[in-house]
């Protein structure tokens, strides 16, 4: 299993999965081997990690015309439905792989969106006060999906304050893993 977080960190909040995938990574350990890729804006570049794994969980703000802060969990088979397309070239990145992947006849991983409605996208580094309060139930439904895929996560006792990601990302000699 991979978890790929995606997003601009150069625009506010659609950061997100970037932070989240960073803050996953940081803080626990999970029962299964399980690979946390900062997939940035990379989009079709993606296409040998997503050929590579049978199940893939991608972490991404959603444009949806909802609350800011609301949660999704989507297959992305159904992701079309949902007028995602419409969203950044990251989006539509994966969304090319996961075609590119059926046109070429190979099997398509199982895969997920689990995603955040963002309050504001601008260029800015860090998060809107909106997805600071909702970050924790964002990193939950994560942990709930990976709990019902019988993957267990256990927190690190040292942990990386969202905060601290934040920061770290501002630093160019800084590297987000």
């Amino acid at each position: 299993m991979v978890i790929i977080g995606i997003g601009n960190i150069l625009q506010k909040d659609d950061g997100l999965g970037v932070y989240a995938a960073t803050y996953l990574h940081a803080n626990y350990t999970f029962s299964q081997a399980i690979e946390i890729i900062n997939g940035g804006v990379e989009g079709i570049h993606l296409l040998n990690v997503l050929e590579d794994n049978s199940h893939v969980v991608i972490l991404d703000c959603l444009q949806l015309n909802d609350t800011p802060a609301s949660i999704y969990a989507i297959p992305a088979k159904e992701i079309s439905g949902y007028g995602l397309n419409n969203g950044g070239a990251h989006e539509i990145g994966i969304l090319q792989c996961m075609d590119m992947i059926e046109l070429q006849g190979k099997e398509v991983p199982e895969a997920i969106v689990i995603g955040i409605i963002p309050a504001t996208v601008t260029f800015e580094f860090g998060l809107s006060q909106e997805l600071i309060d909702a970050f924790e139930g964002y990193i939950s439904v994560v942990l709930q999906y990976l709990k019902k895929q019988g993957v267990e996560a256990t927190k690190l006792s040292s942990v990386t304050e969202l905060s601290q990601i934040i920061e770290r990302a501002k630093d160019p000699s800084g590297v987000m893993n």
